[in-house]
This record gives C-alpha cells, sequence and structure tokens, in this order.
C-alpha cells in the first residue's frame, strides 16, 4: 500500500537511485536521498557511461535496425553457461521495459542520449549481436549548470572526462588519455595530481569558463541536473544509513549517522548503493579473492551497505560465479594506497600469463580473463602483464605517457625475458619460449591459441586504431622487458547481490516480497543477465528500474 505523505528514502545517489528519485518526485512523491559519501555519483561517475539497452528509440531514429526479439536472442545467447542463475521474467521485463525508460528519461530532461559511435556488442560471435546502437551516453553537458553542486559530483579519474567518444573512437582510448591529461597539464590548478580526473576541477579539453562532461561523470551530471529543478527531491550527502526500521516484516523506514548525529526517517526505502568492492569480507564471500589478488577502481565508499542492510531484514542472497562477474586486470596506483587499470593490457606488445610462463586466455579481452584466471580447479593465480619496450616508448602505462620513466619500484624490468621471469617469479625460460610462438603469429596479427584480435568491442574501445595489422597484437622483441603482478579490480559491479524481481522488489529466501524494500542499483544482483555480461547492462538495468520502481511508489505501476 503507497502512502502518499511518507517519503521515498533513497539510500545513494548513483545515477539510479538519482533516476529514482527522480520519477517519483515528478509523479508528485516527497523523496529524501541519503547518500554515504561527501560527494554524489557514485561508481556511475567513474565508469564510460555506457548504458546498453536493444531496441532504444535513440538509434531507431538514427535509423539503426533493431528488434526486443533480436535483443532478446542476444541476452539468451551470452547467459546460456549456467541458465540457473538466469531469471527469465526478470530479463524480459528489462528488455521490454528498457526501450520505453529511456524515452520516458529523455522526454523529461533528465538526459539528452546519443549512441556511443562504432561500438560493437562484446560478443560480436552471438546471435543476435549488432555493431552498433545498443550503447548509449549524453550528450555533452556543461558542468556550470549544476551550480553549487558541481562541487560535489565526482569526476571520472579513469576516462578522459570533457573529450568525447566521437574523439575516443578516432584516436584510440589510451591516445584520448594522454591528449587529456596534456590539456589538463596545461590549464589544471591542481599540479602534480597524476590521474586523469579531477573532481571538483575543471573538465578535461574545456575551453576557459567552459566545463563539457562526458562518459559517466556527464550522464550523471544529465540527471542531477534534472533533480536538482525539483522541489520534491532533498539530497543528503555524508548520511550513510546504517539501519532499516521494520514493523513486523514491513520496513518503514531508515537510521542514518549525519553530520550533526543520527536521523530516522520514515517510508518507503530503495537500495540505490553500489556493490560490495571495498569490501574485503564480501569480496571473499562473493567472488573467492584475497586481497592480494584483488582491489577496485570504485570510490571507496562502495563497502556493501545495501546488501548488509537488506541482509538485515532477512533479503535472499542470489549469486553470479565468480568466473562471470566484471572485473578486470589492473594494478597498484603509482602513489597512494589505490589501484589503477586501462586499456594497456590489452595493447600491442603485452601478453598476460601465469607462473609457469604460460598464457592461458585471451589476453586482450576481460571477459575471458576473468573465466579462464578463475576457473574451478584451474585457476591461473598469481597472473601477471608482461610487456616490451616498445610498448612503453608508445603508450606508456597509467599516469607514465609514452615514453616516460616507470616510478622507482613499480614495475620490474630485466634485459631478457629468462631474466623477468626469474625476477617476478615466473618459470622464465618458459616465458621465452611462449613469447616466441606469440610472437610469431602476432607478426602476422593472428593469435590461434587464444584468439586475441577477435572480439570488435576490444579491438574499437581498447586497441590501437594506428597498429597493423591488429590494434591489439604486437610482438614482445624490444629489451628491456617489463612486468608487474595483476589483480582484479572491481568496477561497481560485482553481479552477486540482493535478490529481486524484475520489478525491483526486495525477495526473502522464499521468493516472498519483503513490503516497503525496493533495491535498483548494483547493490541487486544481476539474475536479470545471469551470467552473461555486457558493457552497460548495470546502468542500462539501473535506469529501467529507476523506472520501474519510482512508478509503483508513486502508484502509477508501468504495466
Amino acid at each position: 500500500m503507497v502512502d502518499a505523505n511518507e517519503p521515498v528514502i533513497v539510500v545513494g545517489a548513483g545515477l539510479s537511485g538519482l533516476a529514482t528519485a527522480l520519477g517519483a518526485a515528478v509523479r508528485g512523491r516527497d523523496v529524501i536521498v541519503f547518500e554515504a559519501a561527501d560527494q554524489v555519483g557514485g561508481a556511475a561517475a567513474y565508469s564510460g557511461g555506457q548504458v546498453w539497452i536493444g531496441a532504444n528509440p535513440v538509434a531507431a531514429r538514427e535509423g539503426i535496425e533493431d528488434s526486443v526479439e533480436l535483443t532478446e536472442t542476444y541476452v539468451r545467447a551470452i547467459a546460456q553457461e549456467d541458465p540457473e542463475v538466469l531469471d527469465e521474467k526478470a530479463m524480459l521485463r528489462w528488455i521490454r521495459t528498457g526501450p520505453d525508460a529511456i524515452r520516458y528519461w529523455e522526454e523529461l530532461g533528465a538526459i539528452r542520449w546519443k549512441v556511443i559511435p562504432g561500438l560493437a556488442d562484446y560478443h560480436n560471435e552471438a546471435e543476435g549481436a549488432l555493431p552498433v546502437g545498443r550503447y548509449l551516453t549524453n550528450e555533452v553537458i556543461d558542468g556550470s549548470v549544476l551550480g553549487a553542486w558541481r562541487d560535489k559530483l565526482r569526476v571520472s579519474p579513469y576516462f578522459p572526462v570533457g573529450t568525447t567518444y566521437d574523439e575516443l573512437m578516432t584516436k584510440g582510448r589510451r591516445a584520448t588519455y594522454v591528449d587529456s591529461e596534456e590539456s589538463r597539464s596545461d590549464k589544471a590548478d591542481h599540479a602534480g595530481v597524476p590521474a586523469f580526473g579531477i573532481a571538483g576541477g575543471r573538465a578535461f579539453g574545456a575551453a576557459e569558463g567552459s566545463d563539457p562532461l562526458t562518459f559517466g561523470t556527464g550522464v550523471v551530471a544529465s540527471f542531477l541536473h534534472r533533480v536538482l529543478q525539483e522541489d520534491r527531491i532533498e539530497i543528503r550527502p555524508s548520511h550513510p544509513v546504517t539501519d532499516l526500521l521494520t514493523d513486523g516484516d514491513r520496513v518503514v523506514g531508515v537510521r542514518a549517522e549525519g553530520p550533526a548525529g543520527p536521523v530516522e526517517v520514515r517510508g518507503p526505502v530503495v537500495l540505490a548503493t553500489s556493490t560490495y568492492d571495498w569490501n574485503s569480507d564480501l569480496v571473499r564471500e562473493m567472488v573467492d579473492l584475497e586481497p592480494e589478488d584483488f582491489g577496485s577502481v570504485a570510490p571507496e565508499s562502495l563497502r556493501g551497505d545495501g546488501i548488509t542492510l537488506a541482509r538485515g531484514v532477512g533479503a535472499a542472497i542470489a549469486k553470479i560465479p565468480a568466473t562471470s562477474v566484471p572485473m578486470l586486470p589492473g594494478w597498484r596506483s603509482q602513489v597512494g594506497t589505490g589501484y589503477g587499470y586501462g586499456p594497456e593490457y590489452a595493447m600491442p606488445h603485452t601478453m598476460i600469463v601465469d607462473a609457469a610462463g604460460n598464457r592461458f586466455c585471451n589476453d586482450s579481452y576481460w571477459v575471458d580473463i576473468v573465466a579462464k584466471t578463475l576457473a574451478p580447479g584451474d585457476r591461473h593465480l598469481p597472473f601477471f602483464l608482461v610487456w616490451d619496450d616498445q610498448h612503453r616508448q608508445k603508450y606508456g602505462l597509467a599516469a607514465t605517457p609514452p615514453g616516460g620513466e616507470y616510478p622507482e619500484g613499480w614495475v620490474t624490468s630485466a634485459p631478457t625475458l629468462a631474466e623477468l621471469g626469474a625476477r617476478l617469479g615466473i618459470d622464465g625460460p618458459q616465458l621465452t619460449r611462449t613469447a616466441q610462438r606469440f610472437n610469431h603469429y602476432a607478426a602476422q596479427g593472428e593469435d590461434p591459441d587464444f584468439g586475441r584480435g577477435t572480439v570488435t568491442y576490444v579491438n574499437t574501445f581498447a586497441g590501437d586504431p594506428e597498429n597493423t595489422p591488429s590494434p591489439v597484437l604486437g610482438q614482445l622483441t624490444e629489451a628491456p622487458f617489463h612486468g608487474l603482478r595483476l589483480k582484479f579490480v572491481g568496477t561497481g559491479i560485482g553481479s552477486s547481490g540482493v535478490h529481486i524481481d524484475g520489478d525491483g522488489r526486495v525477495l526473502d529466501p522464499d521468493g516472498a516480497v519483503i513490503d516497503g524494500l525496493h533495491a535498483v542499483g548494483s547493490c541487486a544482483a544481476l539474475t536479470t543477465t545471469g551470467t552473461g555480461y555486457n558493457s552497460g547492462f548495470a546502468l542500462g538495468r539501473g535506469v529501467t528500474l529507476a523506472y520501474l520502481v519510482a512508478g509503483e511508489l508513486a502508484g502509477e505501476p508501468v504495466p
């Protein structure tokens, strides 16, 4: 039963949380958004801002042919590995409602969508895949429209905010990073910051007096701008929710810790938090990785709060196999205690090996890297990135620019691959043999062993468009050789989490709905797509669930 006199309580001010708040407010509900951090945007603001929705109206107006049926074919094709974790009803609800949600948010003025050019579905070999059209992002928005909230918006340190996908697809992701960093260095007020983004600083590539926001930062900024126009919405940063209030089996509100002390608010609750990246106990439970093999590039406020809160009131947890969780090969940051990642591992003149000195996967494609590294009964941990000096000279790594010198102690270098192996704890002679075979085929732009170079998405999004005959293949022949031990880094999409139905209602272990509690963020398990994943699924599902949940809580359920 909907009590319109109580505010809707949204826990988390990321993309799905802001969208839920907006959808409820424009339908007449007061909304309070509690955010644990002192900035808004969450993991979505750090992301590439890819929102994947099949048969969407934006692609249709550009003349790209797609259909709900073709979308379903694709999702089913990539979710075959473990059908038991796929929720059929939730999958169909998302696929069929997603296009309407995309249209709704644009008509509401929350965002101006555009199709990301030239970006193919991950699994181009799967039936139903398209070469372009299903990835959406925002048209550029100027940060000045946010007023005082501009300084409270997270800015991605991993994408060149201020440039666009059009530029990235032309020059390549790494080259766009480097150019953006040079532009920032010329103009920035924050000298010495090694990341590619500066929270609260001017967007990259911006002319003086302008502040173009793109990628995940821009998508969130678009929704935030529209949220700020609604008097019914109150956002409370630095207010971590500590408990859900209950009356019998029903959730009736929250308790939070604010700067002035504890507060309690009563009303229906929507969990819009992200996942568990910075909670080592939950990481161990969900993906069976210890701290030496896992880090995160998501905000440190992602500590599994939504999962913990839901568990506290009897919610079920649904687990997706670790081999299907979106994680990327990454590394310890060059400064501080954080972690980093980027396309460099997939670029020419690199390969990934295990301690035995063997390649074991398509090492340009995180989907295969995760699946093969964590294969039950055949794990390949620890695993290592190895590259030659051509890579250093052409691409650099993380904050080290092309041709730059790596910080002392950050990478291991040696005059031969055999010696590099010995220094890293890899079988050096076998590493040498592995490189010889890899080099033979890389010169021809081929990888008959693991198919590196066969995934269109990776070639376009991570490769070097100037490198021939393949954007992701190049020989390792020029000394010195370099290497480091990799970690899997989470990006705020844990896949496992709170069990929900297709309309975002939280379920108990018996499959019954817990009254008064919904979940729309990545704290909710991705049973919508099961073991199938494609970049943009999480944000695409998030804005769709926000559309559905806002309608239900306002007494206007989406049919």
